[in-house]
């Protein structure tokens, strides 16, 4: 019978060689799993980040700092045509002290541009107030990016923003609706005055779309818009839609009469309304500005100041300047 062949043991150095090489290789010194999920939790996180503040900015939810210079403020024509002074120094001294304290609203028009929305008066008073010593830190605007889909969606926001926070006079409203169709942006005066002044009454857009009648005529004639009354309007617009006449009359009486304030333009418009009722043609005249009397002092060449019996000062010269009048007027802040 043949002999079985016994088997030796393995070398034990062998097995101890491959052990620890297999080993190496199959779980190499640091534990770099860890790390690499680590690693993919930050990246991930950071993905997640930068793309919440991505939409956070396109969808008009961050506050931007946005330079002064890089708004294009005539994006839209815009519906106010009336800065009160008053108001325009109070916001003014607000930004000062306390800084901007309500974003405006932009659209990207891409390459580091930016049309304005709403905040034509915000950014009137920044550009003011980085225009005096030391002021370069009012030269940013802080804003909240729109994207409108269509050139209404812009104007429906600006009107919007005004409405809510400074209301307009009729002429400023109906402006906006006959500009926006004459832009082309609404088909129609009707369409544009159901999409820009949806929310208001019925009775309320019916006096707009009666102003719209006087934009068409007199804008650029008038001189004072925006002062001129609801009731005054209304019987205007209705004298120059029953006489086609009158506005080319009207035009030209306007003209020659170049009121000096509002209440002498209004004065010279209810004059029409009188005439219209008589059914004369009488051309407009200029009426004269009422010389108050009083005492005057010259206060150096060119500037004279009278002392009416009322109280009342009045400044006269060719130094009067628009650079005085607002000099005086910080002045008179200060002191009260």
């Amino acid at each position: 019978m043949a002999k079985r062949k016994r088997l030796t043991p393995a070398n034990s150095e062998y097995l101890e060689g491959a052990g620890a090489v297999e080993t190496k290789s199959m779980f190499p010194t640091g534990a770099p799993i860890a790390d690499v999920a680590r690693d993919a939790a930050a990246a991930s996180a950071f993905e997640e980040m930068a793309d919440t503040l991505a939409r956070a900015r396109t969808e008009g939810r961050m506050v931007l700092s946005v330079p002064l210079t890089a708004i294009q403020m005539e994006y839209l024509v815009r519906d106010r045509v009336v800065v009160n002074d008053d108001d325009m120094m109070a916001l003014v001294a607000s930004i000062r002290a306390r800084g901007q304290q309500t974003p405006i609203e932009l659209a990207d028009l891409g390459n580091g541009r930016f049309g304005l929305i709403s905040g034509w008066r915000r950014c009137q008073a920044l550009a003011q107030l980085a225009s005096e010593e030391n002021g370069a830190q009012f030269g940013e605007v802080l804003a909240l990016l729109r994207a409108p889909q269509l050139s209404s969606d812009a104007y429906i926001a600006m009107v919007e923003e005004n409405e809510i926070r400074a209301g307009l006079s009729y002429y400023e409203r109906a402006r906006i609706v006959a500009k926006a169709t004459e832009q082309g942006v609404f088909e129609t005066r009707y369409a544009a005055l159901a999409a820009l002044f949806g929310s208001a009454s019925r009775a309320k857009r019916s006096k707009i779309g009666s102003f719209v009648t006087l934009v068409e005529v007199l804008d650029g004639t008038l001189r004072f818009p925006g002062a001129l009354g609801e009731r005054l309007g209304l019987q205007l617009a209705k004298v120059l839609a029953e006489d086609a006449q009158l506005a080319v009359r009207l035009r030209r009486d306007l003209t020659d009469a170049a009121p000096v304030d509002a209440l002498q333009e209004q004065a010279l418009l209810s004059d029409v309304l009188k005439l219209q009722g008589t059914g004369k043609k009488k051309t407009l005249t200029k009426r004269k500005k009422p010389v108050l009397k009083g005492v005057t002092d010259q206060i150096q060449p060119g500037l004279a100041l009278t002392l009416h019996a009322d109280g009342s000062l009045t400044l006269k010269g060719k130094t009067v300047t628009a650079a005085l009048r607002q000099d005086l007027i910080r002045w008179l802040a200060k002191r009260t």
